[in-house]
């Protein structure tokens, strides 16, 4: 069981299901609405509705199901990781591309939190047994920095800053194409594609999602950008980014795999695929996590820099047109 006591004025009022979707971001707000409505979610002992606003002093009990099950199979495993920054409350990881964050349905090992679980002794459990210190998410491949929390007490008061929108993120891409506007925002919804539950849209009936853009350098066929994501919704920037014309590199999922190599001169088709198949994931990578730390109340700035393989693409495609 997850219990949370409402102690801040500023959560009062906050429909339930909402307000669960903030400190759980890892569970979809249409499953934690079946929570709420199977008697999973208890409020001072009494079953609401999803739209219950908070009060203050409410004591919140929440039991998925799933937790129960998955629990016994997580499993703490040694790993090298590469960690920026550590205090009592926090700490922030540089996640090499190709982790799975948490364990999921036929994947309980091998994970960022089989680590994590091995590597600490203390984790917040605000987001569940089988997602300890786990506030926000990088797809698997995508690389960079991440917050985990330590404490329950800085888990809550890091899960309402990314709700507020008040954490800032610098994500570093190679995208596909020229970009026409070096600066801009793009403010599309996005929702589940109906037919890929895992994979995602722009939509009208998705959600607010909004990331801004600065184009940092234009190659030939290829460009350097900045994304800054003010919504956090999941594969947000590689929707986006295909949305406009402009896939990331090697992302085979959203339109920049192979396909994006055809129609070139056949040297750099060529060059373009052996460079995809090495570099073997999409070139995205979290650069900047900014927000408050939890319990000094002072803002905090962490940044990552390019891991070896983005980076040494990097030249590579610079070199290979100055040849």
């Amino acid at each position: 069981m997850i219990s949370f006591h409402i102690q801040q004025s500023e959560v009062v009022g906050l429909r339930l299901d909402k307000y669960l979707v903030s400190q759980m971001p890892d569970y979809s707000r249409s499953r934690i609405q079946s929570w709420i409505r199977s008697s999973n979610v208890l409020v001072n002992g009494l079953n609401r509705k999803t739209g219950y606003k908070l009060e203050l002093n409410d004591i919140i009990n929440v039991e998925p199901q799933e937790i129960v099950e998955l629990n016994s199979n997580l499993i703490p495993e040694k790993m090298d990781l590469d960690i920026l920054f550590e205090d009592e409350e926090i700490v922030i990881i540089n996640k090499p591309a190709g982790l799975v964050v948490h364990p999921g349905t036929g994947n309980t090992t091998g994970t960022l939190v089989n680590g994590l679980v091995d590597h600490f002794n203390s984790l917040s459990n605000l987001n569940g047994q089988i997602r300890p210190g786990i506030v926000h998410r990088l797809d698997a491949n995508t690389s960079g920095i991440m917050v985990i929390a330590k404490t329950n007490l800085a888990h809550a008061n890091l899960a309402d800053q990314f709700l507020n929108r008040q954490v800032k993120k610098k994500y570093t891409a190679l995208t596909w194409g020229l970009w026409t506007e070096n600066t801009g925002e793009i403010d599309q919804p996005i929702a589940r594609k109906k037919k890929d539950p895992t994979s995602y849209t722009v939509s009208e009936d998705g959600k607010s999602s909004i990331t801004k853009y600065k184009v940092e350098k234009k190659f030939r066929h290829l460009s350097e950008v900045s994304f800054y994501p003010k919504t956090g919704r999941t594969h947000q920037i590689r929707v986006h980014a295909t949305y406009l014309g402009y896939p990331i590199f090697g992302d085979m999922k959203y339109g920049g795999g192979f396909s994006k190599t055809r129609g070139f001169l056949p040297e750099f088709t060529n060059y373009y695929k052996k460079k995809m198949k090495n570099f073997n994931r999409h070139a995205l990578h979290a650069t900047r996590l900014e927000f408050t730390h939890p319990t000094t109340k002072l803002p905090v700035i962490f940044e990552s820099t390019l891991p070896s393989d983005f980076f040494n693409l990097m030249n590579s495609i610079e070199s290979f047109y100055d040849e």
